[in-house]
């Protein structure tokens, strides 16, 4: 789930908050999927991969674009990814503008020359 933030917003608060949001909301999936994963690499010899929560973060031309990885049952993903956006918002919120959300803006350089005839409404 990728997150975007403001450019200036306190990048070690928002890490924080994303980080704790994310742990309180998904730690009741991480021991279960831990052990079902276990099994899965010995059974299949698969990658033994990363089952805790993560926060990471590149920067792009807009914003500050953290990427938010967890575990959940597939049945859950939208409820899930619900309840931690809401969560990350109402926290964002007491920062008291220390951290910001980030939304796509345009700035218009430069517009061509428009050449415009008015109608003589008698005429038709």
């Amino acid at each position: 789930m990728e997150v975007p933030i403001k450019y200036g917003s306190d990048h070690n608060v928002a890490r924080k908050i994303l980080e704790q949001v994310v742990e309180e909301i998904g730690e009741s999936y991480v021991i279960p999927a831990r052990e079902e994963w276990k099994k899965m690499v010995r059974k299949y010899l698969i990658e033994d991969a990363r089952i805790e929560p993560s926060v990471t973060l590149i920067a792009n031309d807009n914003w500050l674009e953290f990427t938010v990885r967890y575990v959940v049952d597939f049945k859950q993903r939208r409820t899930m990814k619900d309840k931690i956006f809401m969560r990350i918002l109402d926290e964002i919120d007491k920062t008291e503008g220390r951290v910001k959300m980030a939304s796509a803006t345009f700035e218009l350089l430069d517009t061509p020359t428009f050449k415009i005839k008015f109608l003589d409404r008698d005429s038709g």
